[in-house]
């Protein structure tokens, strides 16, 4: 399913210019790199298995992936999206299917670091609960 993994090493001055992380702080970069995994996938890859149960979320930090709900395509995300972290918070299985557009590279979190990740800086869980109701209130509009 995915080819390399490994510790994220250096990934703070990578994460700087990725949406999801701006307005971190150095320190907090620094942090997320501890707590992240840098994963590469290649294109047609399933990140994320519809209907099953999530153990990890990830941020995209180069390249495109598609969301399907069934067989439906709903949206493509890029560099600096978070997915995943709705089964992670929620803990539901997976909504969606991610499939990688193109190469991919993801900041993987599991649940633990995940949860470490919210618990240590409040402007992460802020995003995350912006990103979860925007989420839900695209699934009530769909419904």
């Amino acid at each position: 399913m995915f080819g390399k993994r490994k510790k994220a090493d250096g990934a703070a001055a990578r994460l700087r210019g990725l949406a999801f992380f701006e307005g971190f702080s150095d320190h907090d970069l620094e942090r997320v790199a501890e707590l992240a995994e840098d994963v590469e996938a290649e294109s047609g890859a399933l990140l994320i298995d519809q209907g099953r149960v999530g153990t990890e979320c990830y941020v995209i930090e180069v390249g495109y992936a598609g969301v399907y709900v069934g067989d439906e395509h709903v949206a493509t995300l890029g560099p600096g999206s978070m997915v995943g972290e709705m089964a992670l918070v929620e803990h539901t299985p997976r909504s969606a299917s991610v499939v990688a557009e193109t190469p991919v590279r993801l900041l993987a979190f599991d649940t633990r670091s995940f949860k470490e990740l919210l618990r240590e800086m409040p402007i992460a869980e802020e995003r995350v609960n912006a990103l979860l109701a925007a989420r839900l209130r695209a699934r009530s509009a769909a419904d």
